[in-house]
Order: C-alpha cells, then structure tokens, then sequence
C-alpha cells in the first residue's frame, strides 16, 4: 500500500534523494488520480467523529462503537491486514484494516493511501493480542491526500530551517515539539484565569499607535492611508493600561503581542507576547510577590515542582533552575559591586571603563553614558549568569523612565527585574503618577525628539492616576523557562525568518 518506508524519505531529502523524492511525488499523484477514478474526492468532506485519537486511547473501553479520524502516521502492510497509526497533535490511536471486514471496494481505494494521508474510520474498539488498544474497521472515509513524504518518523525534523519555515512538519514528526506547544496554550489560558481569579480584568488597547511608547524602542512604521497619517505598530501597552487606571479600572491584564523593530537571537522575535497588568493602590513588592506565586503556580500545575530541569539533545541535565520559595531579592548597586568590584561606584567614569576593558573584559563604546557602561557590567556580568530566580529592586531612575523614584535614595526608582535562566523574564514597578516629573522624563528620555512624546498620556496623568504597581511578563521567555526550550523559535509557532532566497 505505502509508497515508501517512512524511516527513508525524510522531508529534508539532501539533493541525493531528488531523484528518489520526483518518483515518490509522482507515484502519489498516480494514487490521487486512481481515487478519482474510483469516484472517491481525494480531499473528501465532512466527517463526524465521536472521539478524537489520543483521547480515545487514554479513556479506553472495549466494544464501543467509534467514527474516529487523523494522520496516517505508522503503517504495519500484512498483505490483506494492515495495521495503522491514526495521529493528531493529541495523540495516536491504532486501527486494524482488514479487506475482508472492509469489502473489495472499499479496500481498492484504502489501498491508495499513504503514511502522512488523512483518514477517517467507523469501527468498534478492542484489544489486541500484544495489548494494544485498536479499533477494528468497518469503514473507511478518505479526507485528504498528501502529495509529499512526511519527515522520518524517526529522526523528526532536524533541519532548523525546515523545523521553524514548515511548523506543520516539526509538529507532525517531532512529540517534543507538539508537548511545547500544547504547554504554552495551557500555561496561558492558566495565566488569564489565575489573575480573574485576583480581580483583574482582562482589557484589549490598540497595536496601531500614533506614538510609540511604553518602552525604549525602535517600531514598526506603517501609513494609515484614509486618515493621512503614520502609525506604528505598537512596542508596548503601558500608557494605554494607565489611561484606564485613570479612568477607574484599579486591577487590568491584557495579553498581548508588542512589535519591535530591531535584532533577532535565540532570545529576541520581532513580535512577541507580553502580559501587562496594573494594581491601583500596589507597589513594585505587591507586584513582586505577585508574579512569584504565578512563575511557581505554573512550574507546580504544569512541570510537577519547583525545580526545572533542562536538557540537551541526547537528553542530558545541563541545568536545574531551583524556583523554591522565597526568591532572592537584591539591590541593583549590591550585585554591580559584587561583579565589578567592591569600589565600583567610588571609581571616576573614566576608571570605570579602563576596568571593563582590562579586568572584567566587558566590551563597551565611547558613545555610552556612564550609566550604560554600569548596565554593561550588570549585563554581561550578573544577568546572563542568574539561573535561580533573583529579583533586582532599586534600578537607576535613568534606566526606567516610568517607574516612581525612591523615596529614600532619589537616584533610584522603585522597581524590580525579575532574573531566571540568564534573562529578563519580568520587570515591575511602582508607577510614577506625577505629571510633571514624567514629563521631565519622557522630554530627557526623548532628547531633541519631542514629537515622541504622547501628549495625550501626560494630558491624562493631569486628571489623576492612582498609585499603582505594574508589571510586565515576557511569556515567550516564560515559556522557554519553564519547558527547557534554548531558542525562542522553539515556543514561537511561526517565528520571523529572512525570506528564503530562491
């Protein structure tokens, strides 16, 4: 019946297999033409199922009556018996075809379908001699023809440019693959429901913007043609939420994909999605506490504890993140010291740039502030080395433009980024509410750039926005986290690619 042996025809054929893959393409064709002939529409129908495969087979019960439909993904040819896998992103179910139970027609157009066809059966479920739960088949329904070889079922898609420019392959042959993505859709359904649970209400802002703000970034420009003007493709929600704060709204969420125009890496997709949310009356600790219950909620429900393991391609620990209880908090100023020196703020600027290019090896440019070259070290020297959960309060006031200054130490602001495995997985804050102080801000922020501030957003902070803690998730990062993935491609269903050349 199948054209090939799955373990053979991967879809990442090299150029030594075209030939093999032209006959293959042809032979399938050939197929597709013979079910027309036999009056079968190769991309069938409407087919109404009782049960969906994986399920079927984990709630199991023998002599039920079942229409059930999916992927041929395994198939066992014993002449007039055929054993096949019938697979969806759920799960797999076996099915035993027979030509006897199914009858001459019916058997004539089974056997044009191929490992990588859609396929649906009625059948009644038993258990085979080895154990397996199956479902015998009484009748067949095509539903698709696929006119190209799946991947190696045992190899999976190796190929990254494959893996990430054809998901729908990844997700067929590799379950690592199919469990991320099922992960991440649980874990933010659960993010949504756990913050309703608080009180928050979820809220929709625009993505299309007359003025970028929010976060220090570089956007996406677009035309709005009727209205004859620019937009931009929104970086962040931020002055959008804190409009509703002062309109009333004391507790607001919104999920939400932000836009950036700027690098790619294993950590950086030029869209990506973030979960905001603000509490009126809330600091940056409240907030803290709060994003802390939800990172070990998650790692509790989904992972079955606090302690995270990632691993390699041979299945080997290269680390455990430890998200035991109490998270470490500490000042910005304590960990710059403790990387770049016990004197590292007594130094002169000058001081501190010969330290980093000589003794600490941390690359920076003649362009920078000196506050940029302290974040430099804090980079390179504390961040991308912070595995267990460590939250940095009291970041220079320079760093965050929009977050309420100390009232202890006005060089500083009341803030926390939140740490894990080498990156920036959350920043809160207590949010600056006075108008006039975020005015001077946004202006230094912007230098001679004044058009980019949203005049609109200061307008409303005039009116009154309560006291507020804030904070952002990176779930993309969140994700990667909690599942061991290495590359943000990995918890992106379609990330951004160069256009294949050619």
């Amino acid at each position: 019946m199948s054209d090939e042996n799955p373990a053979q025809t991967p879809a990442d054929a090299s150029a030594a297999d075209e030939e093999e893959l032209g006959s293959l393409l042809k032979f399938r064709r050939q197929k597709l033409e013979k079910l027309r002939e036999l009056g079968v529409d190769p991309f069938g129908g409407k087919f109404e199922t009782t049960h969906v495969p994986g399920v079927l087979r984990e709630n199991f019960e023998e002599g039920l009556a079942v229409r059930v439909a999916g992927r041929i993904t395994a198939l066992r040819d014993m002449g007039k018996t055929n054993f096949i896998d019938l697979s969806d992103v759920d799960g797999r179910i076996q099915a035993f075809v027979n030509q006897k139970a199914l009858g001459d027609a019916a058997w004539e157009i089974y056997k044009q379908l191929d490992i990588g066809d859609w396929l649906g059966i009625e059948g009644e479920t038993f258990v085979t001699k080895t154990g397996e739960p199956s479902v015998k088949a009484t009748g067949v329904t095509v539903l698709s023809k696929s006119l190209r070889p799946l991947a190696d079922k045992w190899r999976g898609v190796v190929d990254p440019q494959i893996k990430y420019r054809q998901r729908y392959l990844d997700l067929v042959a590799n379950e690592r693959s199919r469990e991320i993505f099922r992960l991440r859709s649980a874990m933010v359904a659960e993010i949504r429901r756990f913050l309703q649970e608080r009180g928050f209400l979820e809220v929709e802002t625009p993505m299309l913007q007359d003025v970028p703000g929010g976060a220090a970034a570089k956007p996406f420009q677009t035309r709005h043609n009727a209205l004859g003007m620019d937009l931009y493709l929104r970086i962040a929600p931020e002055l959008f939420l804190k409009r509703l704060l002062v309109g009333g709204f004391t507790k607001v969420f919104e999920l939400n994909r932000n836009f950036r125009n700027e690098g790619i890496s294993r950590r950086h997709n030029p869209e990506f999605t973030m979960l905001e949310a603000y509490w009126a009356y809330a600091d940056f600790e409240q907030m803290a506490d709060l994003v802390e219950t939800l990172v070990c909620h998650l790692a509790e429900k989904y992972r079955g504890g606090l302690k995270i393991e990632h691993r390699d391609a041979d299945g080997n620990v290269t680390r455990t993140i430890d998200l035991s209880r109490p998270w470490r908090r500490a000042p910005y100023r304590d960990l710059v010291k403790a990387a770049g020196g016990a004197d590292w703020f007594d130094l002169t600027p000058e001081q501190r740039r010969a330290r980093c290019e000589t003794e600490l090896k941390v690359e920076i440019s003649p362009a920078m502030e000196d506050y940029e070259v302290t974040q430099q070290v804090f980079e390179k020297l504390v961040e991308e080395k912070a595995i267990d959960p460590v939250f940095v309060t009291h970041v220079p006031k320079e760093l965050v433009p929009l977050a309420k200054q100390n009232a202890a130490d006005g060089s500083v602001v009341d803030v926390y980024e939140l740490l894990i495995n080498g990156v920036e997985i959350s920043p809160g804050y207590s949010e600056l509410n006075d108008p006039d102080t975020q005015r001077e801000r946004l202006e230094h922020q912007a230098g001679e750039e004044t058009q980019k501030l949203d005049e609109d957003f200061l307008l409303a902070l005039e009116y009154g926005m309560p006291p507020a803690g804030g904070i952002g998730v990176g779930i993309d990062r969140l994700i990667m986290m909690l599942t061991g993935a290495e590359s943000i491609r990995d918890v992106v269903l379609f990330p951004q690619l160069k256009r294949r050349e050619g």
